[in-house]
Parts: structure tokens; C-alpha cells; sequence
């Protein structure tokens, strides 16, 4: 199952993308994918009423907005330098354990929404990431089960301001927690839509230009891990989104760097998590 959520911003209502890629409002079922949803066996539930119902549900049309395809969680937490060749480009060691930080949930928008670059920003970056959504309430999760709690999984762009990351007192979550720098989507692919998540190409491209380049396979800690690993630091809750890091290709690791500005465009995608594009703009306040 493929969930999305449509609309217009704050007033977004759920959806399902059908096998046959037609994308159908699920309004009349009555819930919409939050953290209640997900804790009592939405996606199950809502299978069910499909069966008898997604001949019925009013179809919705490619010219409407795709907001976040989940409502906003308690938490995003992000893993940092999980590639090797990131890290590197990054001038930064290989960690020996998983690098974690959070963003704020207040970033995250739609998959093609403008990003908008802060106010007085000169380095905003790129980051292609393959998230996960976890599916029930997750503490001290052994390896072997971990894939147990996850609900589906979500393309991630984790935008970051690098100045603020890394030059403003070195606490990340300051370069990757302003407005838009979490685009979501366009859907939730629960797990049964993925043959093997250690092992999904993932790229970007900036004004059409492919800067990344990437797979889940040479991930340094894989997705079992670093949801066993966080419970082990915190509860996860239905919902939760665990962003899982990004390949090498970034705008910090160019010679000299490139980052973004007013008028580039951004486009990437994962495989069976589908594609995202933003255009940058300049902030109006």
C-alpha cells in the first residue's frame, strides 16, 4: 500500500495510490495517518476497507498538491555520516556508532513544495535520504525484530543549512530544523512494497545536473540497526520518522562547495518510494 495525503496545506485529507497507480481519496474511512492510526493497525484496517471501497472512493486528480503523506510526528530523528564516502567528503571521521540528531518537525512540507532558503542563507545543501516510519511503540527492540516496527517507508530531502550546522556552535539540528527543510513523499510505502530496503538506488539532481548517486546497500549502519539502536536511547512512538542518512554528492563535499539559491532546482527519488522535486526560492518576511 502506498499512502498519501492531498490538498491544500493544514487541510489535507488521505489517500491511497491503487496498484494501478490510480490515487483515490480514503476520506470515508475515517482516519487520517497519524499517531493513533498507526498504533492501532490503521494500515491493516484500512486494507480491509479497500476490499470493499476503492472501486467507490472518488479519485484524485495529478493537479492536486501532495502534502507530507503522514501527519506531523513526535519526532524526526536523523542519523548523520551513515555513507562512508559522505563522511569523508565531509572531512569528518567514520563513526564508530550512529550519529543521531533531531530536526524539527516544523520543517517538514509536502514532496514538491518550494524550499525556501532562510533569511541571510549562504550555504542551504541537499541530502537524499531513505526514512522510515515506525509502525508501533518501539523501546529496547532486539536486532533480529526490529523490521517489526517499521509502519512503511518515505523519501526524505534533508535539507541543511550549513553555516548554521556547522560554524554556529557545531549543534546540527540549528542547520536542519528551518521551515521546508523536511520534504516528505509523495508516499508511505509500507514494508510489502519493498523488496529489499538494504538494497534501494537513490539519487538527486540539481537543474538537472545528477550530483547523487547512491544505494541502502553501503549504508554503515542498515535499518534494523539504528531502529534497535534508537529504542535503546528513546521510546519510538507510531508515526516516529527516522531519517536514515545520505549518500555522497552533497554541495559541502564540492571543491570548491555549491549550494543552493533562489531559482535552482532540486529533484531526487528512491526506488518504489517514488520522486520528489522543489524549486528554491528567496525568504519573504
Amino acid at each position: 500500500m502506498k499512502l498519501i495525503r492531498f490538498g491544500n496545506p493544514g487541510t489535507e485529507k488521505p489517500g491511497v495510490v491503487l496498484e494501478n497507480g490510480r490515487k483515490i481519496d480514503v476520506s470515508a474511512f475515517g482516519e487520517d495517518f497519524d499517531e493513533s492510526f498507526f498504533e492501532t493497525g490503521g494500515i491493516a484496517r484500512l486494507a480491509t476497507w479497500l476490499e470493499n471501497n476503492a472501486g467507490s472512493a472518488p479519485e484524485v486528480s495529478d493537479a492536486i498538491r501532495l502534502g507530507p503523506p503522514l501527519i506531523r510526528p513526535s519526532k524526526l530523528i536523523c542519523i548523520g555520516l551513515n555513507y562512508a564516502d559522505h563522511a569523508r567528503e565531509s572531512g569528518m571521521d567514520i563513526p564508530k556508532e550512529p550519529v543521531v540528531f533531531f530536526k524539527s518537525t516544523t520543517a517538514i512540507v509536502g514532496p514538491n513544495d518550494d524550499l525556501i532558503i532562510p533569511r541571510g542563507s549562504e550555504k542551504t545543501d541537499w541530502e537524499v535520504e531513505l526514512a522510515v516510519v515506525i509502525g508501533k511503540k518501539a523501546s529496547y527492540v532486539p536486532l533480529e525484530n526490529a523490521l517489526d516496527y517499521v509502519a512503511g517507508y518515505v523519501l526524505h530531502n534533508d535539507y541543511s543549512e550549513r553555516a548554521y550546522q556547522l560554524e554556529r556552535g557545531g549543534q546540527w539540528v540549528k542547520g536542519k530544523s528551518c521551515d521546508t527543510f523536511a520534504p516528505l513523499g509523495p508516499w508511505i510505502a509500507t514494508p510489502d512494497e519493498i523488496a529489499d530496503v538494504n538494497n534501494l538506488h537513490m539519487w538527486l539532481e540539481v537543474n538537472g545536473e545528477r550530483v547523487q548517486n547512491g544505494n541502502t546497500s553501503t549504508l554503515i549502519f542498515n535499518v534494523p540497526f539504528v531502529i534497535s539502536y534508537l529504542s535503546e536511547l528513546m521510546t519510538l512512538l507510531p508515526g516516529d520518522v527516522i531519517s536514515t542518512g545520505t549518500p555522497p554528492g552533497v554541495g559541502l563535499g564540492f571543491k570548491p562547495p555549491r549550494f543552493l539559491k533562489p531559482g535552482d532546482v532540486v529533484e531526487l527519488g528512491i526506488e518504489g518510494l517514488g520522486t520528489s522535486r522543489q524549486q528554491a526560492v528567496a525568504y519573504q518576511g
